[in-house]
């Protein structure tokens, strides 16, 4: 394959999830790219150095191009890939030294922003850093660039606030809040913020990142956006959508990724990502009970499709070039939906199969969950479960005369817990709309009409069978490469 040969490529969040993804596919299949410079956040070449060796090559993933390039591997890394210490929270997304910033401005032709804080309840301050500011500064690097042809933004789909019906590829709009009584406006959150961490200034570090995570979920909930991560990324593509002047824009809205379904081999995954928390559990017997609408859709989508997708916009937009902002939504459930009863099935079937053996080495024996279908009925449980156990504490403490408060602290810590839990998961568990992908529709047939193997870039998540894919692939790669 020709595309991405001899172009110099600026990926910021190579050390991610898909990031990694991305710069394997990239050198095993393009070697002849002309340079990657990686965005590291560090402080200096020696820890960047550190940080790309430890978390990106030693990895698993690049067990195939380690096998492709044997011992010139580092040579292959140290002619084509260039490590830039920096931190895109900070402008010029942090990177000290001017002679490579200048150097960078006059030859990436491509850049691809993949950083990403994704977890839900990070604290404001940090993910707005990133997810939001992080934008505006790779931006403002973006428009230096006298050779740039195209600026890829990878969001999210969930950056809509909509909840249910179809969900179009258009773009986010400022928004007011879910009362009208104001708009949103990105200057004043950074101002929040400020004026919070001032607040706070003197205070213990463990108060203040709580003050700043409940901040966080408090200003996403003020706007109707469901947490932390999603809020701020929205305003992420707020930021380059409204500020990008005439640069050549693609944002590429992945749904929930998981781990790859053929690249570089299948079932590769780095940590528990969304759903994978909820299989784990499951798997282990310490998930009975479940809250979620079990007839709607889980839309998922493997990382290697996600990058595939990303590496084929690229060469459609080299085709026909245009100043023209587009959206892709990369997701399955417009194509090849999954109910989630479905997905719920094909986890019972493989414990059942090939059941948890936990430390004592005993086969953990799993029953179907118990669901519920929506909020009330899960809190009436949680009401009834907290009495019980208070109830079973007094019968203990006259008992034995002993004090068991230790016991209802913990119990307490559970209860607060899973009661955040579902604060930051409602949404996507009663999420009712589907994603539509047209334009990732219109994609695969440029692809086509230009002899492009989809087997060399394939992203259509119709050609995934989501039972063989769990059960052979997706639950497999889980406990191998994240529970082993």
């Amino acid at each position: 394959m020709n595309f991405l040969e001899n172009k110099s490529i600026f990926v910021i969040g190579a050390i991610g999830f898909l990031g990694k993804i991305m710069l394997e596919k990239i050198l095993r299949t393009q070697p002849k790219v002309k340079k990657l410079y990686l965005l590291i956040r560090s402080v200096d070449e020696i820890t960047a150095s550190k940080r790309f060796y430890e978390e990106v090559v030693k990895k698993e993933l690049f067990r195939v191009l380690k096998e492709k390039w044997g011992g010139n591997l580092n040579t292959l890394i140290s002619e084509k890939i260039y490590l830039v210490p920096g931190d895109i929270s900070c402008p010029n997304m942090g990177i000290k030294d001017l002679n490579l910033l200048e150097e960078m401005k006059n030859k990436v032709e491509i850049m691809v922003n993949l950083a990403a804080i994704t977890k839900f309840d990070e604290r404001y301050d940090i993910a707005f850093g990133t997810n939001t500011l992080g934008v505006k500064h790779i931006l403002n690097f973006a428009k230096q660039c006298s050779n740039l042809e195209i600026i890829v933004h990878v969001s999210t789909g969930f950056v809509s606030n909509q909840r249910e019906g179809l969900i179009l590829e258009t773009p986010c709009k400022l928004e007011n809040s879910l009362d009208g009584t104001s708009k949103l406006d990105i200057e004043i959150e950074g101002q929040i913020i400020e004026e919070t961490l001032n607040e706070f200034r003197n205070i213990e570090e463990t108060i203040t990142t709580l003050a700043m995570k409940d901040l966080g979920q408090k200003r996403a909930k003020v706007y109707g956006y469901p947490n932390t991560y999603v809020f701020t990324k929205a305003m992420g593509e707020m930021v380059i959508n409204d500020e990008k002047g005439n640069l050549p824009l693609i944002i590429v809205r992945p749904t929930i990724v998981t781990s790859t379904y053929k690249e570089p081999f299948p079932g590769w995954i780095e940590g528990l990502r969304t759903i994978d928390g909820f299989i784990v559990g499951y798997g282990k017997g310490k998930l009975t009970r479940f809250l979620c609408d079990v007839n709607t859709i889980l839309d998922l989508i493997p990382a290697d499709m996600v990058i595939n997708g990303m590496i084929m916009i690229i060469v459609a937009h080299e085709l026909q070039p245009s100043r023209q902002t587009i959206i892709y939504h990369m997701g399955s459930s417009m194509r090849n939906s999954l109910r989630r009863i479905d997905f719920h099935r094909y986890i019972f079937q493989y414990f059942t199969e090939k059941p948890w053996i936990n430390e004592d080495g005993k086969s953990i024996k799993i029953k179907k969950l118990t669901f519920f279908d929506n909020l009330a009925s899960f809190h009436t449980y949680m009401t009834i479960h907290h009495l019980v156990f208070l109830k079973g504490l007094e019968f203990a403490n006259k008992v034995f005369c002993y004090s068991f408060q230790d016991m209802y602290n913990k119990f307490q810590r559970k209860i607060s817990w899973v009661m955040r839990q579902v604060e930051l998961y409602e949404s996507f568990l009663f999420f009712t709309a589907i994603f539509d992908d047209s334009n990732l529709e219109k994609l695969r047939i440029v692809a086509g009409d230009n002899g492009i193997n989809p087997n060399t870039l394939l992203f259509d998540p119709k050609d995934i069978n989501w039972e063989d894919y769990f059960l052979n692939i997706h639950i497999p790669g889980l406990i191998t490469h994240v529970m082993k």
